[in-house]
């Protein structure tokens, strides 16, 4: 996961900094929230903690504001929970959906017990390298602009954390598996999903994801994502701001 920060040319002389909480719709990316944002509110510094790719829904954390984004390592230091969904049997060149297939295999039959036993193994502490189509630096520059020149740059594996793994929902017809996944900050699920995929001897990757959780917030806290592009009226995104000290108080 990365932190974005973007500028425009001043602060509302009015304007406290503050924190929100937004359900980000598939299809769009993680700047054009954070860009929705800025130009309804006309802020300086608005960033988020932690991307979500296009394909992704769920919790974005988007702070507004000098002292605000100064934040944005400490929320993006939490625990993240996600709900995926895995297609076995298929694998891609990105280990998600906007990939090119590489390899198909058929799925062997599965029960529950078979299922909970894998995702088991994948539970604490391991080490995970990036994949090439992310937006791990290498030289400055993202892996994925590498990948896409047909150019595989290998980072070392880093440590991250499998805190909990669930089985969700199995559908044997489609071949696709459905788990919840709490883990560390750095951890790429559709490395994990491709990881199960192998252990089930069939492959697979990542087809929908979906972040609940982020530290001490949660999506259903958050404001949809598609109320921020209704009109231009910035009042309902000011109702939902969150105070510094509110979001940094100790818990309890």
């Amino acid at each position: 996961m990365t932190a974005a920060v973007a500028m425009v040319e001043e602060d509302k002389p009015d304007w406290n900094d503050g924190v929100f909480l937004v359900d980000k719709p598939v299809g769009l990316t993680s700047f054009a929230i954070v860009r929705r944002i800025r130009r309804l509110l006309g802020i300086k510094k608005v960033g988020h903690a932690g991307t979500l790719d296009p394909f992704a829904s769920g919790l974005l954390i988007v702070c507004v504001g000098r002292s605000a984004t100064r934040q944005i390592e400490q929320f993006m230091a939490g625990r993240k929970t996600y709900r995926a969904r895995l297609q076995l049997g298929v694998e891609t060149t990105t280990q998600d959906p906007e990939g090119s297939v590489v390899a198909t295999r058929p799925v062997p039959k599965l029960d529950e017990a078979t299922l909970t036993a894998c995702l088991r193994r994948h539970v604490g502490p391991q080490l995970q390298a990036p994949p090439p189509f992310s937006a791990a630096k290498h030289k400055g520059k993202p892996l994925y602009v590498y990948a896409r020149q047909g150019v595989q740059i290998e980072k070392p594996a880093k440590p991250i954390e499998i805190f909990r793994l669930e089985l969700l929902d199995y559908d044997a017809d489609a071949g696709q598996l459905s788990i919840e996944v709490e883990c560390s900050r750095g951890t790429y699920i559709r490395v994990l999903a491709a990881d199960i995929g192998r252990a089930l001897g069939c492959g697979a990757h990542l087809v929908a994801l979906r972040r609940t959780r982020s530290g001490q917030f949660a999506v259903e806290d958050g404001l949809s994502g598609e109320e921020l592009f209704v009109d231009n009226d910035p009042q309902l995104l000011r109702s939902k701001r969150r105070s510094l000290e509110q979001v940094l108080q100790p818990a309890g």
